[in-house]
């Protein structure tokens, strides 16, 4: 795609004047015209949509700027009514685009539909595509500065405008501020102080400004890690009663000259805490988060600051290489190892529970973490020595070790030393195509041939594999073109899934989760898309289960807990289904997941391969599986025919299954799906691992 493209169909200005909407977009000259183009108003799930004619602003090196101008008023018998508009380019050719958008161009407008009491106003999707959206009157606001003090106190100033008080502003209001925690959800609740309004944008012009200050001191701080969202409330009297409004979770909207990101070392409960300010996602969601301060992490972040500073800086990285080189000729550490799952990022998967059968039957053994210095956090209180990756001692350690065991590749450029044994247990049952036997590929910062070159090249470094089952090796073989030493012996993983728990057990678990005892639990674990991305190793995900109907269809009965792949960027808000939904994405134990869950809701997740072990119901919800079959990935067997539960596109196809699979028995096509992909999983997986590799 060229860079002319990909500038292509995005807006970049829009404004709201009067009765009338502006939209300005870029538009490659040669694909859209004035006299056949058009910009195109579809309501969403519907064939109904309205038709703007366009006018050339100017053109630059064949990228045209364009123009349309919606009158709202003409069109208020479609706009005033509830609903989604989503925003196309027709072209000459009647074929249409999407148009794209920003959280620049959307922040913080609307119009006011005074005799419908509605509000219509623009959004940026997930995706970043420019919708329209019209619903009862919302709370507009957004926060636009933020200052750190060092004791603790956050002070926040915003603006933000309600549509009824246009024709009449109530003559005294107050607000509050609400700080939810991500933990409990406690609340917290800090005053406003009106400000007198600064010089700000013509299309805000009626906003009121604000000013709080924020103790954090009020927080959970006896916690290691806790993620403060906030909500502005607003109370007012009218004409006839009392009113309170509480907004959606506050814009972070940075003003020219401000920061994005935040952070500052402060002293909170008697120790130091780090203190973070961000953007949430792509929702621009306010995010204040406390957590402990430690030193390593600091010395990291400082000398990648320095690094960055350094227009040298391959020179450094190419002394690093040579340096690992160097020390991988020195005599190996007899009977180290060190353990890396999911690039650092957490302490889980096969190399968690090889490591744990290790610690409790064979302490002749010196054992080592490799950790994402962004991710110590999340190896806090587990007792396992943890080494920063990429750091001098690192650096020494990974050289010098006798073994590497690792759930997914390890950067290409580390040379694997001679002495050294590499253990790879990947980390799922293969259904969708991998690296060699791919296609295509579509992920970002590489194309289908280097991914391929790479991923080879890496796993000529191995010495070793793990295989859940002979259907997998055999792919492996072909995939990885591996032809070392493969163990068919069950993944590690899932030992625990072997075990008898008590009822009580699982009640403990749930009650650690603050999951209702009396509520069964459906685990939503869908995977990622190779081609919805923000950057390499950040993708997109879009909710295509709708929560509001599955608590209407379940809520009774059920709770749902998502937990995505940690490939996935998003950081969904669940405010509205408090109770209902739970977000565990960060946790870093799936089997413990699986073990106080009731039914498992999946897509072409390897999860449902491990979840087959425990004989309980599963949900295939596949609402895009022509593209992902035959676009994306491509699956090695039958899926349509083979899966173990039923294949759903719809949320109310999801709420069907989970009624008509609550009581269900394990059929011929689940015994047959069991003996052919879960036969080795007994409980004894690390034990077979461990004598074959590091005892034999």
């Amino acid at each position: 795609m060229s860079e002319l493209e990909v500038s292509n169909h995005k807006a970049k200005e829009l404004e709201i004047k009067e009765n009338k909407v502006y939209i300005q977009f870029y538009f490659d000259d040669t694909m859209l015209s004035t006299e056949r183009g058009a910009l195109l108003f579809y309501l969403k799930d519907s064939e109904q949509y309205l038709h703007f004619s366009l006018a050339r602003i100017s053109s630059i090196d064949g990228l045209g700027l364009f123009e349309a101008v919606v009158d709202l008023e003409e069109c208020s018998k479609e706009f005033s009514k509830k609903g989604t508009w989503e925003i196309y380019v027709q072209l000459e050719n009647t074929q249409k685009k999407r148009l794209y958008s920003s959280e620049k161009v959307t922040r913080l407008l609307y119009y006011y539909f005074e005799k419908n009491n509605r509000v219509f106003f623009p959004h940026t999707t997930n995706k970043g595509e420019l919708v329209f959206k019209t619903s009862e009157p919302l709370l507009f606001a957004a926060i636009d500065k933020v200052n750190i003090k060092k004791d603790g106190f956050v002070i926040l100033s915003g603006y933000y405008d309600y549509p009824e008080w246009h024709k009449q502003a109530p003559s005294k209001i107050s607000g509050m501020i609400i700080m939810e925690d991500d933990v409990n959800n406690h609340i917290s609740r800090f005053s406003l102080e009106e400000r007198v309004m600064e010089s700000l944008n013509n299309h805000i012009s009626s906003y009121r400004r604000f000013e709080t200050i924020i103790d954090l001191k009020k927080g959970l701080h006896s916690l290691k890690n806790i993620h403060y969202k906030f909500h502005l409330e607003i109370s007012y009297q009218d004409e006839k009663k009392h009113k309170k409004i509480k907004g959606l979770p506050l814009s972070y909207l940075p003003s020219i000259g401000e920061k994005n990101k935040l952070r500052k070392i402060c002293s909170i409960s008697q120790s130091k805490k780090r203190v973070k300010v961000r953007r949430k996602s792509e929702k621009n969601y306010l995010s204040i988060s406390v957590s402990p301060y430690y030193q390593k992490q600091q010395l990291y972040e400082n000398t990648t600051k320095l690094l960055k500073k350094w227009n040298n800086v391959n020179k450094l990285l190419f002394l690093y290489k040579l340096l690992f080189k160097i020390v991988g000729y020195f005599p190996a550490k007899k009977n180290t190892i060190v353990f890396e799952s999911y690039l650092g990022k957490q302490y889980s998967c096969n190399p968690r529970a090889i490591y744990e059968y290790i610690q409790n039957n064979h302490s002749e053994f010196k054992t080592y973490w490799s950790v994402d210095p962004r991710y110590l956090e999340n190896f806090d209180g587990e007792g396992l020595d943890v080494v920063p990756r990429f750091s001098i001692k690192w650096l020494f350690i990974m050289a010098r070790a006798d073994y590497w065991v690792s759930n997914s590749r390890l950067p290409l450029w580390i040379p694997k030393p001679r002495h050294t044994t590499y253990l790879q247990t990947w980390h799922g049952t293969p259904l969708k195509k991998l690296a060699a036997d791919m296609d295509e590929v579509y992920m970002p910062e590489t194309n289908t041939k280097m991914y391929k070159r790479n991923f080879l090249y890496e796993a000529r470094n191995w010495d070793y594999l793990i295989s859940p089952n002979v259907y997998s090796s055999e792919i492996f073989k072909s995939a990885f073109r591996f032809n070392k030493k493969i163990i068919e012996s069950g993944y590690p993983r899932n030992d625990i899934l072997q075990k008898e728990h008590s009822q009580e057990e699982l009640d403990k678990m749930k009650e650690m989760f603050s999951i209702p005892l009396k509520k069964k639990v459906l685990l939503y674990a869908p995977t990622w898309r190779d081609d919805q991305f923000y950057k390499k190793g950040k993708y997109k995900f879009d909710l295509e289960l709708d929560l509001h109907k599955l608590r209407k269809g379940l809520g009774d009965e059920y709770v749902v807990i998502l937990r995505m792949h940690y490939l996935v960027a998003e950081n969904f808000d669940l405010s509205p289904y408090k109770g209902f939904a739970y977000d565990f994405s960060n946790y870093e134990d799936i089997r413990e997941l699986y073990l106080i869950s009731d039914m498992l809701i999946t897509d072409y997740s390897s999860v449902f391969f491990d979840y087959g072990n425990l004989k309980r119901p599963m949900i295939f919800f596949v609402y895009d599986i022509e593209t992902y079959r035959d676009k994306l990935r491509g699956f090695y067997f039958d899926f349509e025919k083979t899966a173990p539960g039923p294949l759903v596109k719809t949320t109310e196809e999801v709420i069907e299954s989970v009624h008509n699979l609550k009581e269900s028995i394990p059929s011929q096509k689940f015994n047959d799906f069991y003996n052919k992909f879960c036969y080795l999983e007994d409980g004894k997986a690390a034990k077979r691992v461990v004598n074959e590799v590091f005892l034999k």
